[in-house]
């Protein structure tokens, strides 16, 4: 009887031993994976831009090309100016038409941005004009007064001419004036000396009828000692008989 219960106890503790055992001989639970590395953002992408104070301008003229960029380690604007700093400006004058290009490179790539100016021929000059002199204005308004043979009558076309010139001198009352009496060769000299200065004081007497004042002419005869035309003939003559006006100095 003692003997059983001492088997059963010693059965017991056995039991009790390979539980124990088994229990030590459990594995361990893993420990979980490590988290993934943060994904690296890529690099990001550059920008510029281009611009212009102005798009139309004539040859010769200039302009100012004004830029800004980011994320670029370099910067590149054609034609003709070459690597630039991130944001600037600069002066060109472009020769023609052109298309202006900044090309922007960084880790993220490239970008550009474009602009164009549009070069037009000058105007042609204007044209010069002439301003005439008073002695050109004098010589083109003043006309002389023409005489028949042997007479010092103001006759109608010689009314016509002295009435342009009294028309000119009304215009310029700070002019003053010399009349001169011509005759053509025929006849003495002293003859026609009188009939030189009958003609002048002739033409003199009708422009002060017109309104100029007596004081701004003075008459001198030359009679047939200058003439403008020396063949004898009546169209040469004619032009001879006359009393001509000029400029008093």
């Amino acid at each position: 009887m003692r003997t059983r219960t001492y088997t059963k106890a010693l059965f017991g503790t056995l039991l009790v031993v390979v539980a124990l055992v088994a229990a030590c001989k459990k594995p361990a639970p893993q420990a979980p994976p490590p988290p993934p590395p943060p994904a690296v953002a890529p690099p990001a992408r550059p920008t510029v831009t281009l611009q212009s104070s102005s798009t139309f301008i004539q040859k010769g003229e200039s302009v100012t090309l004004t830029w800004s960029s980011t994320n670029a380690t370099t910067l590149s604007l054609s034609p003709g100016v070459g690597n630039v700093s991130p944001e600037g400006s600069t002066r060109v004058t472009p020769p023609d038409s052109t298309t202006y290009t900044i090309t922007a490179t960084g880790p993220g790539g490239t970008a550009d941005s474009s602009v164009h100016i549009s070069v037009t021929a000058p105007p042609p000059p204007a044209p010069v004009t002439h301003e005439p002199s008073l002695q050109e204005l004098f010589d083109k308004e003043v006309k002389d007064a023409f005489f028949d043979f042997d007479k010092a009558d103001i006759r109608a076309d010689a009314r016509d001419a002295l009435s342009q010139t009294g028309q000119f001198l009304r215009s310029y009352p700070q002019l003053k004036v010399v009349i001169e009496g011509h005759c053509d060769e025929r006849g003495s000299t002293e003859y026609n000396l009188a009939l030189g200065d009958r003609r002048a004081a002739s033409a003199k007497q009708f422009l002060v009828s017109l309104g100029i004042p007596a004081d701004r002419m003075e008459t001198v005869s030359y009679g047939k000692e200058r003439p403008f035309c020396s063949a004898s003939t009546e169209e040469c003559w004619q032009q001879n008989r006359r009393a001509h006006i000029i400029m008093a100095k």
